[in-house]
């Protein structure tokens, strides 16, 4: 299934645009980071939008935030939203501003 906003990435183009290893990806997948689609022949298809979580994720973890508080800040967007360009990290209570009020955390 291709988005309408243009074509889904495999897992291999998220980890060698991201960075990550595959198997990091489905790390994050398994305990809720990211999402994806299944193709017809049961292959993962992720949204573009999966590559700013990833980028957050990867931003947050080396300024020592768990995976747990991450989860809970990225649980917080819509369903199939990264966190917005201008705030970034910022969804996570760092940098001064919650994305989601606006207003210091």
């Amino acid at each position: 299934m291709t988005h309408p906003f243009g074509k889904e990435l495999t897992v291999g183009e998220v980890a060698a645009r991201s960075g990550v290893a595959v198997s990091t990806l489905h790390f994050y997948e398994a305990k809720g980071l990211i999402h994806s689609n299944r193709s017809q022949g049961n292959q993962r298809r992720y949204r573009r939008e999966v590559l700013r979580r990833v980028a957050v994720i990867k931003v947050a973890q080396r300024l020592g935030i768990s995976l747990a508080a991450i989860g809970e800040a990225l649980a917080a967007l819509p369903a199939g939203h990264a966190p917005p360009r201008r705030t970034g990290i910022d969804c996570l209570g760092v940098g001064g501003r919650n994305w989601t009020t606006g207003s210091p955390p």
